[in-house]
């Protein structure tokens, strides 16, 4: 599976002030700013949705604890 940098875009496959992975999830539940986001091994988390708008069945790029981006429908995370 191929990661993308932080920003959503193709050009990477890490985050270039980090260096660290955003990673795909689904989200399950929502609670305001807060989503419960699946993630490709199993583990859910809580994560902000506040700069993305994202609902339930959504994939998002998870990276630090926030939501940075959401894929188009039908990515799998």
């Amino acid at each position: 599976m191929t990661t993308r940098a932080c920003d959503g875009s193709d050009d990477g496959d890490v985050c270039l002030t980090c260096s660290d992975e955003a990673l795909p999830g689904t989200v399950v539940a929502v609670d305001g700013d807060l989503a419960r986001v699946d993630t490709r091994d199993g583990r859910a988390e809580e994560v902000s949705i506040a700069l993305v708008d994202a609902g339930v069945g959504d994939v998002v790029l998870v990276h630090a604890g926030e939501a940075i981006a959401r894929l188009d429908r039908g990515a799998t995370p």
